[in-house]
């Protein structure tokens, strides 16, 4: 005990017993830098706080990458849903194009079953026939004296064909025709294609919505997840807007209220004329194959084709100005512009809204955004051009058969001349498919492209107005001063 604490204990005169047990505290307050005991749970607090803010940093960037992706993968559904309803969209009014002709076709085909004007001309024919016959009996010729008897012999029967052949158009015109004179009266094909036109669109911006809050889900308490579907002109595509500029690029030639509407009445009805009476080639073809090959006395093929024909002209006549074709909006001689064309008319832009991410560990880690979450993507409908496929190429044959090597080829029928001996060898060709753009090609697809449009600025900072987005008070990104150039390179999707 030193002395300063002798004369402490005397001062304050504590008990002997005090005395050692402050000895005691002093030996081990003077031991106690030298002492590790106890240590290691020091250690452990500030290990688990420090792997506990790890923990939280990493979990903070595995549920921003993870939404990341699914708000980008949402954008690009959000486009390229909304881009496969509208190409749908022009493929079923140039289904329904090809459609309103076939009718034109058929109605003057059972017309003419109706009226049986070719069958009137053929007794006269055989007649004529029948007295020339003994002429053939006089010839020189060896091959032409059996005609003589042969032809008496045949022009009954054919006569019995053109009768039996006209009974049966009749009948079927009896029942057939009343339906498709219906349907052009009623101009019901046009009455379906302006429907396809004011609904498609909508589709598309419902399959837009739709596809976006199944990607938005679970939400882990962001809320729900919508998309939209912008055509470039900073309008979302359906609602009222389509009746300032339809989104499908297309005219109705009846309704049309432009100054070019003559020449698209004109361009209408010529287009209309040639596949309807394209379409009659096809039925009469097939009506008239037995009479092309094998009773070609009575001309009666010749005489129903001309018919036909003529009833053609007469029911287009009739419906000058009616039951008329959908148009492209514009040819490929009015474009000046190609790529501003394909911007405004056949791009769309696609964006996924998502509230911002709820940050594990809050105090310690802030989000650096305080708007909405925002993805975009942009989708191009377009008719695609021919692809590179296999074609088994037969020597001789005009009628190569396609497909890929170990595909079994089609037989051909029994009235096709068979291809001659040696076989042949595959061969890579384009595809046999249309690629012009017009409404009578059904190959309309779409495709995702780099977003390139110089409005993407503008889409992305204008709020969407539509009904799901009206009890959301909506932060949109300040991109004020920003192009589309300078958006690339923040983000070059």
């Amino acid at each position: 005990m030193t002395r300063e604490f002798r004369l402490a204990a005397y001062r304050f005169k504590l008990p002997a017993n005090y005395s050692h047990l402050v000895a005691e505290l002093l030996r081990k307050i003077r031991a106690l830098p030298r002492d590790q005991s106890g240590a290691m749970s020091l250690v452990s607090v500030f290990a688990v706080l420090l792997l506990t803010i790890l923990l939280g940093m990493v979990m903070n960037v595995g549920k921003a990458a993870d939404h990341k992706i699914r708000m980008q993968n949402a954008a690009d559904a959000v486009a390229y849903s909304g881009g496969v309803a509208i190409a749908r969209g022009l493929n079923a009014l140039a289904f329904s194009n090809h459609l309103l002709c076939d009718v034109f076709a058929l109605t003057a085909f059972m017309r003419e079953a109706r009226d049986r004007n070719a069958e009137g001309f053929v007794p006269e024919i055989l007649a004529a026939w029948n007295d020339e016959a003994p002429i053939f009996a006089q010839s020189n010729f060896a091959k032409f004296t059996p005609l003589a008897t042969a032809i008496p012999a045949k022009t009954p029967l054919e006569q019995e064909l053109v009768r039996v052949y006209s009974d049966w158009a009749a009948a079927a015109s009896e029942r057939i025709l009343p339906t498709l004179e219906f349907i052009l009266a009623e101009e019901l094909i046009p009455q379906y294609q302006r429907a396809v036109t004011a609904a498609f669109p909508d589709i598309a911006q419902q399959a837009a919505l739709e596809v976006a809050r199944r990607n938005g889900r679970p939400d882990f308490g962001r809320g729900e997840m919508l998309g939209v579907l912008w055509r470039t002109s900073v309008v979302p595509v359906g609602g009222p807007g389509e009746w300032v500029e339809p989104t499908l690029p297309v005219v109705d030639p009846v309704n049309d209220v432009s100054l070019e509407q003559p020449q698209n009445l004109a361009d209408a009805q010529r287009q209309r004329r040639s596949q309807a009476r394209r379409y009659l080639g096809m039925w009469n073809s097939r009506a008239m194959y037995f009479f092309d090959r094998e009773a070609k006395m009575s001309r009666f093929s010749s005489l129903w084709r001309n018919f036909t024909c003529g009833q053609l002209e007469q029911l287009l006549g009739e419906n000058e100005t009616r039951n008329l074709p959908f148009l492209i909006r514009e040819t490929r001689d009015e474009i000046v512009n190609d790529n501003e064309h394909l911007d405004r008319h056949f791009t769309f832009i696609g964006v996924a809204y998502w509230q911002p991410m709820r940050a594990m560990l809050p105090g310690v880690f802030r989000h650096p955004l305080t708007a909405d979450t925002v993805t975009f993507a942009q989708v191009r409908v377009f008719v695609p051009q021919r692809r590179l496929v296999w074609m088994y190429i037969v020597p001789g044959s005009d009628n190569p058969v396609g497909g890929i090597p170990g595909d079994f080829p089609e037989l051909p029928s029994e009235d096709e001349t068979a291809p001659p001996p040696g076989g042949g060898h595959w061969e890579v060709v384009r595809q046999s498919v249309p690629e012009h753009w017009d409404l009578w090609n059904q190959h309309w697809a779409c495709q995702l492209t780099p977003a390139t449009v110089d409005t993407l600025p503008a889409i992305l900072q204008t709020r969407p107005p539509l009904p799901e987005f009206a009890g959301w008070r909506l932060q949109l990104p300040n991109l004020s001063g920003l192009s589309a150039a300078d958006i690339q390179q923040i983000s070059p999707h």
